[in-house]
């Protein structure tokens, strides 16, 4: 060696000895049968399919001896796959990536993942392999039969995407079953244990993103490669959009574990344009919803368009029916043809990456993450469900056993059993990963940002004219944003370091406005997402100029737009979306300059939209004080068969059972009712205390009809019927009911200048009579009110005494009145009488205005009707007023010549006297 020609001359010849050997290394496995018996490498890798270089791989990325290969000499393998060609390399690397596919097949995120993850990030950092790894028949896997769950199973990466810790079908179920090793018996197991296990698969996971957006990355970096890899996320989207459906069929669509690790990986592609200036955001082109030859965005909803608009709007030639399921991929096609050329150039658009990975990563996650949090609390529900069914069935067998109570609760048992171990499993993998939520919530910051500067940025009002961009945009970009705000709300520490002005910002401009969000639950929604952050947010809510301005104006909007929704269950919907409203209103309230906002719309829109908005809440607090009390007296109905235990047990036991799944029925129809009930009156409260002149307007005056019913069945002679045993848990507190109506009593009156409201009281034939006042002021005081309301509340009750009695003389006054003086839904005589268009007909005014806060139609045929369509009717007005005149002055004659007559006898009985 020292010698310095020998050694160059040994040096070469090594170096030509490497070069044979990784030459017939590589001839080798390309043509394993040029060598002859070939039984050493079938029993050291076990099966003679596996390609005998994969332990070598293994072997090297693990750094040390791996199942009982030594890693292969340094620089070994850099050198058989760099220097080769394309086509001798090419089936070595096809081999290798199926075998790595084949490695992670149904392996669960407790499995041998990370080795085979790391073998295949080493064989694409060759160019070779990865033009090798693109162009494989299973990189998109093609055929009649292909779908979702097909691509998932049978592509090279769908296996390593479908690594998760959540549960899967059956057919499909990865190995070691996560739920059942880490989570069994959780109720058993120590807290310690469980938290090991989540920290254990939040890290394990984090790897596996970590790895497969390393692998994206690589392949995007990649001229040879890019199209490829955004034309595999793209028909992995489409094939599986029917994962949006509350039903998943899973044998056609991909895994829930396969889905949130796409969103995971998209979101880790999308953090370069993620910076906290969004400043980026310029670069996502909105023509790409409808324009773009990858993603199939044709058949979603959209925000405010309508397909015959977006039809229109996009003049596709002959297309005027695309509503139809048969048309979206012919449309899509046809979209993507047109707009792909610019002017005569014939060129195709090019859009930026950006661009592509933005609504690439909207739809992975409307699939994937989001889809999951709507799996979640579906799981939980169901668990909430079956707990409550296991507690009845054990309730009912102690009663009356049977044997198939018993067979029912111990099938009970065993699902609520595999359930909590699938929560727990999402637990670990979505709920205990912060990173994960605030990256999501990151990008939905960019995503309402870039809304809102379709519209022309933060600023209100919004222009009258929703722009067409905005319109067509898919309405799951704006509901997906409010469930994951929802939903990270509910996690602690979800949202501790989030900036959520402009989440504030864009919820303020859009809950009331229809013509931007055509879909009303959506708009309810965001008020949820307002509910969830009282009072954490209180410098969003009491510091924030939008909010200030136009926060409590358009939840009264919106309290008034709910009422029809288009739904079939718009009805008993609206309850639940205004008690949302409801307690939002009510923390403001609490809220000085809210408050004086409050009162300035009050006076604003005395007969606008505030008047309406009264109408509602007075119009639902009837009906569900109404129903709850109602359904307390059919309780009782139930309480008291039950408490007869000698006739009770004589009943058949299916009869039995029945009764009492209908008691624990009305048990949570009475809960639910008087939740919203309580919430209502309150509002009444607070509000009539500052604001009273909408609530004496002609219209409106009717409260006084709601006030007496319900002091009726809470001080009346059949308050007793009300009693419960255990009333706080129905939520039903009679003497708090009993207060708030009569501080709703006093608050009227005190504001009443004009003596309105005590004659509206007195005019109430159904629940009206002196007795009750008394006897309500009675039980005040037996319960504690305030001396001063008792005492304004018996000065009111004088008053409507009196005019009770002036009502009664008036009516004596009029005599018998023609029918045609009468309003035909009222049956009292018109003071303001006018005619309704459509119909014909006439009505009174106040009566009509009324009937119009609720709904605007004509109530005798359901033709359009609005204020200003009411033509006053002043001929028979003329006609009523002079008889109302006659009759008074017929009246005055005779109580005239009754008071002469009377003077007369006294003057004559006086003359007797004195004689």
């Amino acid at each position: 060696m020292k010698d310095k020609n020998v050694k160059s001359e040994l040096e070469l010849s090594i170096r030509q000895l490497k070069k044979l050997s990784v030459s017939y290394c590589r001839i080798h496995l390309g043509n394993p049968e040029l060598f002859g018996d070939d039984s050493n490498v079938v029993k050291k890798t076990g099966s003679s399919n596996v390609s005998p270089v994969l332990p070598l791989i293994f072997a090297m990325v693990d750094g040390f001896n791996s199942a009982g290969t030594q890693p292969p000499p340094p620089g070994f393998l850099e050198e058989l796959f760099k220097e080769g060609d394309f086509d001798s390399l090419d089936p070595i690397f096809k081999g290798l990536f199926e075998d790595l596919r084949g490695n992670v097949l149904k392996v669960s995120v407790l499995g041998n993942f990370q080795q085979p993850l790391r073998a295949l990030l080493f064989l694409v950092s060759f160019n070779v392999g990865a033009k090798s790894l693109v162009s494989h028949k299973w990189w998109i896997p093609t055929g009649a039969y292909v779908n979702g769950r097909v691509i998932e199973m049978t592509s090279i990466l769908g296996p390593f995407f479908h690594v998760s810790a959540l549960p899967d079908n059956t057919i499909f179920k990865s190995e070691p079953d996560v739920g059942q090793q880490c989570f069994s018996d959780a109720t058993n197991r120590r807290q310690a244990d469980l938290l090991s296990s989540f920290t254990t698969i939040k890290t394990l996971m984090n790897n596996l993103y970590g790895g497969l957006a390393e692998l994206l990355l690589a392949l995007l970096k990649n001229s040879d490669t890019r199209e490829s890899v955004i034309q595999y996320l793209a028909e992995v989207i489409n094939r599986n959009a029917t994962r949006a459906h509350i039903q998943v069929d899973p044998l056609s669509c991909a895994s829930s574990g396969m889905f949130v690790n796409l969103s995971a990986v998209m979101l880790r592609l999308s953090e370069p344009f993620l910076d906290a200036n969004l400043s980026k955001k310029d670069k996502i082109d909105p023509n790409y919803v409808f324009h773009n030859n990858r993603l199939n965005m044709r058949g979603l909803t959209a925000l405010h368009a309508s397909e015959e608009e977006i039809t229109e709007w996009l003049n596709i030639p002959g297309k005027t029916d695309v509503s139809a399921k048969s048309n979206d991929e012919e449309n899509r096609m046809l979209l993507s043809q047109e707009a792909s050329s610019s002017g005569n150039s014939g060129e195709k658009v090019k859009y930026s990456f950006i661009c592509e990975c933005f609504f690439m990563t909207a739809r992975a996650l409307n699939l994937g993450l989001l889809k999951s949090f709507s799996d979640f609390k579906h799981l939980v529900q169901d668990i909430s469900r079956y707990e409550d069914m296991l507690s009845k069935f054990k309730a009912l067998q102690k009663q009356t056993p049977s044997p198939q109570l018993q067979l029912d609760i111990d099938r009970l048992e065993k699902e609520i059993e595999l359930y909590s171990q699938e929560k727990l499993c999402y637990e670990a993998q979505i709920l205990r990963d912060g990173a994960l939520i605030q990256q999501a919530l990151s990008f939905y910051r960019l995503m309402l940002v870039w809304l809102v500067n379709l519209v022309g940025g933060f600023k209100m009002p919004l222009p009258s004219t929703c722009p067409k961009e905005f319109a067509v945009m898919p309405e799951h970009f704006v509901e997906d944003a409010m469930e994951l705000l929802i939903f990270a709300s509910r996690i602690p520490k979800a949202l501790d370091g989030v900036i959520l002005d402009d989440f504030m910002n864009f919820i303020i401009m859009f809950m009331a406005s229809p013509t931007y969000i055509r879909n009303p639950y959506l708009r309810a929604k965001m008020v949820e997402v307002l509910n969830c952050w009282m009072p954490r947010g209180r410098s969003l809510f009491e510091g924030h100029q939008l909010s200030l301005e136009y926060l409590v104006r358009n939840l009264l909007k919106l309290y008034v737009d709910i009422e029809f929704t288009g739904s079939h269950t718009q009805f008993f919907d609206k309850f639940n979306i205004r008690h949302n409203i409801a307690e939002l209103l009510e923390y403001l309230w609490q809220v000085p300059s809210h408050q004086n906002i409050w009162r300035k719309i009050a006076k604003e829109e005395e007969k606008g939209v505030y008047l309406k908005f009264l109408n509602f809440l007075i119009n639902d607090s009837i009906y569900l004080l109404d129903e709850s009390l109602n359904t307390i007296l059919e309780l009782k109905g139930l309480e008291a068969e039950m408490a007869n235990i000698t006739e009770w047990e004589r009943r058949p036991a299916q009869e039995r059972q029945e009764r009492t799944r209908l008691f624990h029925s009305q048990e949570n129809t009475i809960r639910i009712d008087m939740k919203l009930a309580n919430e209502d009156v309150s509002m009444l409260t607070f509000t009539s205390e500052q604001i009273t002149v909408p609530f004496l307007l002609p219209e409106m005056v009717g409260v006084a009809n709601m006030l007496n019913y319900f002091l009726l069945q809470l001080a009346g002679p059949q308050r007793k019927s009300l009693t419960l045993k255990d009333p706080e848990k129905y939520e039903f507190r009679p003497k708090q009911l009993l207060k708030q109506i009569v501080h709703i009593y006093v608050h009227l009156a005190r504001g009443d200048t004009e003596n309105i409201f005590p004659a509206a009281i007195s005019k109430d034939g159904r629940s009206y009579n002196e007795q009750l006042f008394i006897a309500a002021a009675d039980v005040l005081r037996r319960i504690g009110e305030d001396d001063r309301i008792i005492q304004e509340f018996i000065e009111l009750s004088t008053k409507v005494k009196v005019a009770a009695s002036e009502a009664m003389d008036a009516e004596d006054t009029l005599g018998e009145i023609p029918d045609e003086f009468l309003d035909p839904i009222q049956a009292v005589i018109m003071k303001d009488p006018v005619i309704l268009p459509s119909s014909k007909i006439t009505v009174d005014r106040p009566v009509i205005q009324r009937h119009l806060l609720s709904n605007n139609t004509d109530p005798f045929n359901r033709s359009h009707l609005t204020a200003d369509m009411l033509v006053p009717n002043t001929e028979l007005k003329a006609r009523i007023d002079e008889f109302i005149r006659s009759q008074e002055l017929k009246r005055h004659g005779e109580d005239f010549r009754l008071q002469r007559a009377k003077e007369k006898i006294q003057t004559t009985t006086e003359e007797m006297l004195i004689d």
